[in-house]
């Protein structure tokens, strides 16, 4: 049975993650410089998540920033583009090392293009997952039953989904280009804050 763990404004002191840590967030909306930080999920792949409540404006948090920025225990994401753009604009650091599942599974799994957690759950692990509250109001004072279920749920599985999608990565032969990805994600969020989402800089015109 999933244990969650509800913490206020950061990780208490104690809690550890061995060699990596999945890791989400939700927000008031899509765009950081307007829609807020409320909530940032983790787990370590053991069956338990954490759940870290932000008061408006209090995002010191240096126990998981710490977490963060510590090159030896490897984040992992789903659509990480997103969440490091808001980590980097409300927490002030960047997460590294870095692994993102729906690259991974944009790599190998191109026969679809249903990359979304809920897809990738079914398909991969015969999990499915309830996204009822993913449009919820995540700033709310007290966050209900529900929408601590549905915001552990979007890094309970992402360890495992990382190892069976890096299974598939190798054996098309796309490891060291999924890698490159990966540390490329830090530059990527930046260019999305800094106005260049929309745009392709890399494109001829």
């Amino acid at each position: 049975m999933t244990k969650i763990h509800f913490h206020k404004n950061d990780l208490p002191d104690g809690v550890t993650f061995d060699k990596a840590v999945a890791v989400d967030s939700e927000t008031m909306g899509l765009k950081p410089y307007r829609d807020r930080l409320c909530l940032i999920q983790l787990s370590g792949g053991d069956g338990e998540a954490h759940l870290v409540q932000f008061e408006k404006g209090k995002y010191d948090a240096p126990n998981l920033k710490a977490l963060f920025t510590n090159p030896d225990i490897e984040k992992i994401f789903h659509f990480a583009r997103f969440d490091l753009q808001v980590i980097k604009y409300y927490l002030k650091v960047d997460c590294q090392p870095v692994y993102c599942t729906k690259m991974a599974s944009k790599l190998c799994r191109t026969f679809t293009e249903r990359h979304g957690l809920r897809e990738i759950c079914m398909e991969l692990l015969g999990v499915e997952l309830d996204k009822e509250n993913q449009s919820s109001d995540w700033g709310a004072h007290e966050l209900s039953e529900e929408q601590m279920i549905y915001a552990a749920n979007d890094v309970l599985y992402l360890h495992q989904i990382r190892d069976i999608l890096d299974q598939k990565v190798e054996r098309e032969g796309r490891k060291d280009m999924l890698n490159e990805i990966n540390r490329f994600l830090r530059t990527r969020a930046d260019l999305d804050r800094l106005g260049f989402r929309e745009t392709d800089i890399f494109a001829h015109h």
